[in-house]
């Protein structure tokens, strides 16, 4: 997809839309998107122990299922962008809205467990998909003025749609009286865990027909009037809608499409800025943070811990996890994102740290005494806090401004790709990574985490108040 940058609005001209309101709603529909993405990323965190038991699987095969989503994701995540310049953005909402329902049905209604992991592919396609086109969308019809503030929308519904699968999970279990595998109306209860996806996927669909397409799009195919029409709902009548056409046009004819090749330096491979993108895409991951997000309901339960109980902290923890993603957004302007992510980095090896002399002391009947159960789950709380206000938000900021214009949608594509292979490999591995050590696992991320302070001292620069122009 082409780049969303748009002209910077001139002195004395500020972007101020007679409707905001309008925009706000424009805004929070595309950014459905993001709560699905977070919603069917983490839903399946209340079906991992159930779906062990109804296929009889191993971790291995277990940890498989869990993880093939994530090739969806790439999938979708690189062919979204071209479709989306083909056919436009509001089609492509609306793709993956039919995906997104397609996979919500036959994971509640699979018949073996390949099966389970076909549907669980097509909705990583839509999740791939919604990661790509609501940023982009959000970009384009913002008006200049609010353009960051509403551009967070879209992390903001990707941290709520976690908290509210972790909470619809936990209900189901309870109304199966505590059984993941309890029946509710002809069903097992991680069935409608996975299943309950619906009424958001249709949703999302259903508000993907009540908004405008991007104005840029429109532009891109000689649909002009249209586009000035949007333009002068999102920006407001007193806008120069003439002017506002021209300065798109020129900036998409300036715009350089990067390529693979722009990337290549002489030595290393890529060039080093590369490096350090994929560094900070990496170190997001390989801290553990998706084994919070994947697993946390069945590792609470391998420690002791009843099914409801586990459910609801997987719950609080996701309600944490809004706190700290709102914590970033306050602070990521004001103090600077090396600052943020170096306290967020010490803060998640104390805490994993922590997590893992907790779990050192599991007796062999499976349980934590009290005081390491304790210390357990509260630094595994503060670990998602830590991340959150922190890497969660942001290496996507600096991932968005530190490559220079000749190679940032290239250099993004890559540090994206690497994010997925690593969260691939960290959630793919977690299960039999637990069944050998468990305490062994969690020293691991904080190793990760450790290494990622002398990372960020040594090769990532600040970013904070500098222009896009100004990176080299």
């Amino acid at each position: 997809m082409t780049s969303t940058a748009q002209p910077t609005v001139p002195e004395g001209r500020k972007a101020h839309p007679d409707h905001l309101g309008h925009v706000i709603f424009i805004t929070a529909a595309a950014a459905m998107g993001g709560f699905l993405f977070g919603y069917d990323s983490s839903v399946i965190n209340g079906a991992v122990e159930a779906i062990r038991s109804r296929y009889d699987v191993g971790s291995a095969v277990l940890a498989q299922v869990i993880a093939v989503a994530l090739i969806g994701c790439a999938i979708g995540a690189a062919t979204a962008g071209r479709i989306a310049d083909r056919i436009g953005r509001i089609r492509v909402m609306q793709i993956a809205s039919v995906l997104f329902t397609i996979s919500a049905v036959g994971s509640a209604l699979p018949f073996s467990l390949w099966d389970l992991a076909f549907w669980r592919i097509i909705g990583g396609f839509a999740i791939g998909m919604a990661s790509v086109i609501g940023p982009a969308y959000i970009a384009e019809v913002s008006p200049s003025a609010y353009r960051g503030r509403l551009g967070s929308f879209q992390q903001a519904a990707i941290v709520v749609g976690i908290a509210i699968s972790q909470l619809v999970n936990w209900g189901i279990l309870n109304l199966a009286d505590g059984n993941q595998r309890g029946t509710l109306a002809g069903l097992e209860a991680w069935q409608w865990m996975l299943g309950v996806m619906v009424v958001p996927a249709v949703l999302y669909g259903l508000l993907s027909f009540a908004i405008p397409e991007s104005p840029r799009y429109l532009i891109s195919v000689g649909k002009v009037s249209r586009a000035k029409e949007v333009l002068s709902e999102v920006e407001g009548k007193s806008v120069n809608l003439d002017t506002r056409v021209t300065e798109i046009q020129d900036a998409m004819r300036r715009e350089h499409k990067s390529s693979f090749k722009d990337l290549l330096g002489s030595k290393m491979g890529f060039l080093p800025i590369v490096w350090v993108g994929i560094g900070l895409s990496v170190f997001q991951q390989l801290v553990g943070i998706n084994v919070a997000f994947y697993y946390s309901s069945a590792l609470w339960q391998s420690v002791g811990i009843d099914p409801s109980a586990s459910f609801f902290y997987s719950f609080t923890t996701s309600i944490i996890n809004i706190i700290g993603t709102v914590i970033a957004m306050v602070f990521v302007d004001r103090i600077g994102r090396r600052p943020l992510a170096l306290i967020g980095s010490a803060g998640m090896a104390v805490s994993l740290a922590l997590e893992a002399w907790a779990f050192s002391a599991k007796t062999a009947a499976g349980t934590l005494p009290h005081l390491e159960g304790t210390v357990a789950l509260i630094a595994a709380h503060v670990f998602v806090l830590f991340f959150a206000l922190s890497w969660g938000v942001v290496v996507w900021v600096f991932l968005g401004e530190m490559f220079p214009n000749k190679i940032r949608a290239a250099a993004l594509g890559v540090a994206a790709s690497a994010q997925w292979i690593a969260n691939w490999a960290i959630t793919a591995s977690f299960p039999s990574l637990s069944d050998w050590n468990l305490s062994g696992t969690y020293i691991i991320y904080a190793v990760f985490a450790l290494l990622s302070i002398p990372f960020v001292l040594k090769f990532v620069k600040e970013t904070k108040g500098k222009a896009l122009e100004e990176m080299g």
